[in-house]
């Protein structure tokens, strides 16, 4: 009785190699003590903003419901003090995570769909299409980010989904042109080449080829995108350009700044959302540049 195991399809090969692949990456990270410094910043960050109903009391953040003094100095009761309405700033701190990580990560998910589509395209294609992609991110990139920002934020008005648009939208052409310098070089591969006298059409080669090839680029270059979302909400709520009705860091610092917190020396009130964006864009930024060393060999050899 023959106890050879059937061969394995094409899907599963791939599979196992994709999975060979995950493990030699994280392998690779852990050896990257920055990089798992960050990665342990940033999980304490995501629970707490997971965990945000069991450690804080939503009703806190109403000005109705406030039950302190107006800029009460940390105590048993309020540990880091509370703001000109009376409010815990520990607990606006606690849900204002969930804002700022939230924002971040969805203007970074529409600046990376954003720029690998058009860096893909002006990359792959030649002609007209490729100039013109080429030129509209150069004017993108010209433009001065804070102005810009500042007009679309007002024209679209003041909410979460539109503050993430406006800094997605205005954040893209840092990855189109990564992606499109990445695609000019793998397009001239030989196995590309090989796809082409195959019959492989455009679609085939860009989604089959080209993609897979630049994908760990744009998952590293995502998290560095993150540090600079986040930097981005923070200073449009700072502005007051953030949704009123929710508590970001952003929007802590701003009536931080309002009431003026640092002259009355109410440290409590401005410090600790610092602290918070400067640990949050730390860890992103540390754990993009782990990914670039994993992805990338020649920043592993040096």
């Amino acid at each position: 009785m023959s106890t050879t195991s059937p061969p394995l399809s094409a899907r599963q090969i791939a599979r196992r190699r994709r999975t060979a692949a995950w493990r030699r990456n994280w392998a690779l990270f852990r050896g990257h003590r920055a990089g798992l410094v960050g990665l342990c910043i940033l999980a304490v960050f995501v629970v707490v903003a997971l965990a945000a109903p069991l450690l804080a009391d939503g009703e806190g953040l109403k000005v109705t419901k406030a039950t302190g003094g107006v800029l009460e100095s940390p105590s048993g009761e309020f540990w880091l003090g509370t703001d000109e309405s009376g409010r815990s700033v520990l607990t606006m701190l606690i849900w204002g995570t969930r804002i700022s990580l939230l924002v971040g990560l969805l203007a970074t998910a529409i600046s990376m769909v954003i720029g690998t589509v058009v860096g893909l395209v002006a990359g792959f294609f030649e002609g007209w299409t490729s100039r013109l992609l080429y030129r509209l991110t150069e004017w993108f990139l010209v433009i001065p980010f804070l102005p810009l920002a500042i007009i679309l934020a007002v024209v679209l008005g003041r909410s979460l989904l539109n503050i993430a648009i406006v800094i997605g939208v205005t954040s893209w052409p840092a990855t189109a042109l990564l992606i499109r310098s990445q695609t000019l070089s793998i397009k001239e591969r030989p196995y590309l080449e090989r796809a082409r006298v195959l019959g492989a059409g455009r679609w085939h080669q860009m989604t089959r080829h080209v993609l897979p090839n630049v994908m760990p680029m744009v998952f590293a270059n995502t998290t560095l995108t993150v540090a600079v979302a986040i930097l981005s909400e923070t200073t449009l709520s700072f502005l007051g350009l953030g949704d009123p009705g929710r508590v970001s860091w952003g929007s802590m610092l701003e009536g931080a700044f309002g009431v003026g917190a640092m002259t009355t020396g109410s440290w409590w009130y401005i410090v600790p959302p610092g602290i918070c964006v400067v640990l949050v864009v730390l860890a992103f930024t540390l754990i993009g540049q782990a990914l670039e060393e994993v992805f990338n060999p020649r920043l592993r050899e040096r």
